[in-house]
C-alpha cells in the first residue's frame, strides 16, 4: 500500500469529522439531542476540553495546553511513523489502522488548536463562525466537539443487584465523535488482530 493512499484515508476521515463537527457546532444548541435511529442512536451536542470520550487531563488551563501540545507532537510523529511502516513493507491492514489512528488524533487536534479562535461560544446561543481570533477562546485552548451517542441499553438496574441496584444504567454512555471512533477502531483492530496485521510482507512491498 502506498503512502499517498494512507494519507488519502487520513484526509477522508478528517473531512468527515470536521464537516460533522462544523454542522453540529453551528446548528445545535449545547446539549440539544436528536434521535437518528430510534432512541439508541442519537446526535447529542456536547464539548469537552480533554481527551477522547470527554476525559480530562486537568481542570486548569495548563492541563489543556499540555494536552494540546502533546497531541501536536504525537500527530507530527505519527506522520513519520506511518511513512516508516509503509516503507518497511507492513501489510495493508496495519497501514490502514495506523492511518485511522493518525486521522483521529489530527481531527481532535484541529478542534483544540483553532476552534476557540473561529467559533463563538455555544453555551447559550447557536455558535457562529467568526473571523480569526474573535472566537470564545485562545490558540490551543479550543474545545473538542462530540455528538455521537449510542445508549443501546438505557434501563434501571433491579433492586437486588449489588451496589447498582435501583440506579439508572446506560450502555454505551460516552458521547464521542468520528475522530474518537477512528482512533478506537484502529487501536482495537490492531490489538485483536495483531498477529495477522503486524508483519512485513516483502522488501519489494515497500513503496513511497
Amino acid at each position: 500500500m502506498k503512502y499517498r493512499n494512507a494519507i488519502l484515508i487520513v484526509l477522508l476521515v478528517i473531512i468527515a469529522d470536521q464537516a460533522l463537527k462544523f454542522y453540529i457546532k453551528t446548528h445545535f444548541y449545547y446539549g440539544e439531542e436528536v434521535n437518528v435511529i430510534g432512541k439508541w442512536f442519537r446526535l447529542h451536542f456536547i464539548e469537552n476540553e480533554g481527551m477522547a470520550f470527554g476525559m480530562k487531563l486537568s481542570q486548569a488551563d495548563i492541563g489543556k495546553l499540555v494536552l494540546t501540545l502533546f497531541r501536536l507532537i504525537a500527530v507530527i510523529a505519527g506522520f513519520f511513523i506511518l511513512k516508516s511502516i509503509v516503507n518497511k513493507g507492513y501489510g495493508r491492514g496495519a497501514i490502514i489502522c495506523g492511518a485511522l489512528i493518525l486521522a483521529g488524533a489530527l481531527g481532535n487536534l484541529i478542534d483544540s488548536i483553532i476552534y476557540g479562535l473561529i467559533f463563538t461560544d455555544s453555551t447559550f446561543h447557536l455558535a457562529q463562525l467568526v473571523p480569526w481570533g474573535q472566537g470564545y477562546g485562545r490558540l490551543f485552548h479550543g474545545r473538542v466537539v462530540d455528538m455521537l451517542y449510542f445508549p443501546i441499553i438505557d434501563t434501571q438496574m433491579p433492586s437486588w443487584v449489588p451496589v447498582l441496584g435501583g440506579k439508572d444504567f446506560v450502555f454505551f454512555e460516552p458521547v464521542f465523535n468520528i475522530a474518537d471512533a477512528a482512533i478506537s477502531i484502529g487501536v482495537l483492530v490492531l490489538v485483536f488482530f495483531q498477529k495477522k496485521l503486524i508483519h512485513k510482507r516483502t522488501p519489494q512491498a515497500a513503496v513511497n
